[in-house]
């Protein structure tokens, strides 16, 4: 069986700028992205069908028998097994969306001929960005379920580390610990292959520390909190997801916010996760092309891939940037940055292509990974949209 991860349009344009740079399946929420997720249950590699100009770099194939998978859905053992027991020709929907089917079309068909089903277990369903940092800690519980099953935790050989419920503590090989908190007795920590977690350093679970990241000395990581693989994290963190090859590695409070990929938070940066009044946060929608109501009082900052802020930046409750801008100056910058902005509170001006393409290549060397054409190509795509 074949597996398509698709892009719903409308869950799409809900959840830039993330999917500017990446198909909504690439989203990590939990220790793993959706597609990850996916990949681990069905041990298969999945496609991907999305916009035309990602897709040189997230392909999309076909056979005979084609299981098409919203991309938006993260998986559980209930919902893989119906999805494996779909027949050619058969869909489940939940709440009139389109959650999988089975078909040997080389499109999604707009109408089903076969068998519908209505699934009626609960799902959890990307299709906001705050989705992503609310269900983060649940994510993160049943991730470490699927990556730790029947797997041994690498020991902990420190003696210099304090260790709550270790039985909810999982390290893989090549993990470096010294002299830290770790706190899992009101969820579990991952730590991953060859990260660091340096001298008083502390960490609540829900947590998970990607592959090669780093937590800096004495950073404070709160619950339902993913660092992806690459990162260099410090300061506090409390319920947010960093993608990879982002950086926060000064003091400052993150806190309910997502970063993309290759985003850089200058030392100080500060994130505010509540209004004054308690009121309930606003974000940008690009859908709506205006602020919308998220339900919740907590939000922080939402960043697009490449973009980044300098020292002792305050971004205010509820801000959303766009991809590769770059952000600076005193005072608060206004809660909705487009992509390529270069400025501040006092003016913002266009980030011109050709320096935001240097700064990515340059940032992207530093960590020995080429800038390639492909990659190119998509920033400059994302440019000409939002120019």
């Amino acid at each position: 069986m074949n597996l398509i991860l698709f892009d719903d349009p409308g869950v799409r344009s809900n959840l830039l700028p993330l999917t500017f740079t990446r198909p909504v399946a690439n989203i990590r929420v939990g220790i793993l992205t959706i597609a990850e997720k996916w990949e681990h249950y069905f041990n298969v590699k999945p496609s991907y069908s999305t916009q035309n100009y990602l897709s040189t770099k997230f392909h999309k194939k076909f056979t005979s028998d084609n299981l098409w998978i919203n991309g938006a859905v993260c998986p559980d053992e209930k919902l893989v097994a119906a999805t494996k027991n779909l027949k050619l020709g058969e869909a489940i929907y939940k709440n009139s969306k389109v959650v999988a089917v089975r078909t040997d079309d080389d499109e999604l068909p707009e109408v089903i001929p076969g068998k519908v089903t209505e699934y009626s277990d609960e799902l959890t369903f990307i299709d906001q960005l705050w989705n992503i940092f609310q269900n983060n800690g649940s994510q993160i519980r049943a991730d470490f379920k699927l990556v730790t099953s029947n797997k041994k935790s690498a020991s902990i050989k420190d003696s210099h580390t304090r260790i709550y419920n270790e039985g909810n503590i999982f390290l893989e090989e090549g993990v470096v610990l010294h002299a830290t908190i770790l706190n899992a007795e009101n969820g579990p920590i991952y730590l991953g292959k060859n990260s660091q977690v340096q001298e008083g350093a502390i960490i609540r679970g829900p947590f998970s520390l990607g592959k090669e990241s780093v937590i800096i000395m004495g950073g404070k990581m709160r619950a339902d909190t993913t660092i992806g693989p690459f990162c260099k994290i410090g300061g506090e963190v409390s319920n947010s997801v960093l993608f990879g090859y982002s950086n926060k590695a000064h003091d400052g409070f993150l806190g309910n916010s997502v970063l993309g990929e290759w985003c850089n938070l200058g030392a100080d940066t500060n994130t505010s996760n509540l209004k004054n009044n308690y009121d309930n946060a606003k974000l940008w929608s690009y859908s709506k092309n205006g602020f919308v109501d998220i339900g919740q009082p907590n939000c922080g900052l939402i960043m697009g891939d490449h973009s980044k802020s300098g020292i002792n930046t305050m971004f205010n409750t509820g801000t959303v940037v766009g991809v590769s801008s770059n952000i600076f100056g005193a005072g608060y910058p206004r809660n909705f940055i487009p992509s390529f902005q270069w400025g501040g509170a006092s003016s913002f001006v266009t980030y011109q292509f050709e320096k935001a393409i240097e700064t990515a290549s340059r940032v992207m060397a530093r960590r020995n990974i080429l800038l390639d054409e492909i990659e190119s190509d998509i920033l400059k795509n994302v440019f000409e949209q939002t120019k």
